[in-house]
């Protein structure tokens, strides 16, 4: 089934989905209060990582269960499927080329799924603040 939309309207449906989502600001924020300092969302970074620390070589990802197909609660949407289905291929090929180039080029990166942080906000802070310590320990 072709697209429903033009190819404007559906851009710029796109560009109003919001880069930042409220868990990525509760992630942000904790870590903040715990003392790390990093960048977020850090355009000159390949694949703008969500939280980057560069002096440690850092790449943290915030992924969200429907964009990135989350295996466990990822679901298709009924309309439209072939569109999607190539939408949503091209997001994980995406997301395996930049954990590519970032272990390629010697960072260390951490992927989070957004129902992780649902289930277990101060958890993954503790998760995310111990590959931090592991990473400066090993530098």
């Amino acid at each position: 089934m072709p697209d429903n939309m033009s190819k404007e309207n559906r851009s710029k449906t796109m560009k109003a989905i919001r880069s930042q989502s409220d868990l990525e600001n509760r992630i942000s924020k904790e870590l903040w209060r715990r003392g790390y300092r990093f960048r977020k969302n850090t355009k000159s970074l390949f694949g703008k990582p969500d939280i980057s620390i560069q002096k440690y070589k850092i790449a943290i990802f915030i992924d969200s269960c429907f964009w990135h197909v989350c295996p466990l609660h990822s679901n298709q949407p009924k309309s439209n499927q072939e569109y999607w289905e190539k939408k949503l291929l091209r997001n994980q090929q995406r997301d395996n080329e930049v954990n590519d180039y970032y272990i390629s080029n010697g960072w260390n990166v951490k992927r989070i799924w957004e129902h992780e942080i649902k289930k277990d906000l101060y958890g993954v802070v503790e998760d995310i603040a111990d590959f931090i310590e592991n990473v400066k320990k090993s530098n």
